[in-house]
């Protein structure tokens, strides 16, 4: 069992948690995911890592309400408990595990749209806490759904907030404020981090490219098991087979099929859809777990 220290609400669908798990604190890094079961017969949520602290021991999560599982966790107390906790799953960022002298010399842009902002915050904060501070553009539907601001601000070089409606700050999409930064205000970027919808993703990833901006996207919302057993998450990078929840979340957005990736998330939806894409895929369907068969 593993016990909610601290909770927050940042909109009625839209919460964080932070979950005493030691041996978690202890070796996740940014861009890494955990599974979490509410009880011992709860569904498997795969959920990036927020934020952790080692010495404190816990994990920071950050949950949208879409399901029966989410509104349940959204349901719990600090000081309740959750049955599963497990983690670190996924690669680290590459900004983590590449050699630091080379990310210093990086100018830097993050894209997070919506709950997004959670996955990118770590990142973030990680690079200035060793002296590389980057851009930041977080894009939501409307004012309440813009989360971290403060926290955001606090270990980022700028700043920039967009929203669908106009209610807060400006009004746009995060593609026009990236287009405006470059050629309105001269920015130079060597690398993008964008991590969001689907959607936003693809269309991050068609902008930066028009600026051979090379850019990282993260796959986390097409994950739903998280072990490579469900296929759920299978998906085609430079023409090759990956899966999100082993080979990623994060990949090179260039190379992602985006449109492939969408389609399968609809099929994906129901029995029906599910059995079709076993049967087309055949053996790649699965991650090559070596437990379920699906490699065989």
């Amino acid at each position: 069992m593993y016990l909610i220290k601290r909770k927050r609400v940042f909109h009625e669908t839209i919460f964080e948690m932070d979950i005493v798990a030691p041996r978690v604190a202890q070796y996740c890094e940014p861009g890494q995911f955990v599974i979490i079961r509410i009880d011992k017969d709860g569904e498997r949520i795969p959920l990036t890592i927020c934020d952790y602290d080692r010495e404190l021991g816990t994990v920071t999560i950050a949950v949208q309400t879409m399901g029966a599982s989410t509104y349940k966790l959204k349901d719990l107390n600090e000081g309740e408990y959750v049955h599963d906790f497990v983690g670190p799953l996924g690669q680290p960022s590459e900004l983590v595990t590449d050699d630091i002298e080379e990310v210093r010399k990086k100018k830097i842009l993050f894209v997070a749209g919506g709950l997004g902002t959670a996955p990118v915050y770590p990142q973030v904060k990680w690079l200035h806490e060793h002296g590389i501070d980057a851009d930041v553009i977080v894009g939501a539907k409307n004012k309440d759904l813009i989360i971290l601001e403060d926290e955001m601000k606090a270990v980022c070089g700028n700043l920039y907030i967009t929203t669908d409606d106009g209610s807060y700050v400006r009004k746009g999409l995060v593609t026009e404020v990236i287009a405006d930064l470059i050629e309105k205000e001269g920015k130079h970027y060597d690398l993008c981090v964008s991590i969001g919808p689907m959607i936003m993703m693809k269309f991050c990833v068609m902008t930066t490219k028009k600026y051979n901006i090379p850019t990282i996207v993260s796959m986390n919302p097409i994950m739903v098991d998280g072990t490579g057993m469900c296929g759920a998450c299978r998906l085609t990078v430079g023409g090759e087979v990956k899966f999100a929840c082993i080979d990623g979340p994060e990949f090179d957005g260039f190379e992602v099929d985006f449109d492939e990736a969408m389609e399968r998330m609809k099929l994906y939806r129901t029995e029906e859809g599910r059995a079709l894409l076993k049967y087309r895929e055949g053996d790649t369907h699965h991650g090559g777990c070596g437990n379920c068969g699906g490699d065989r």
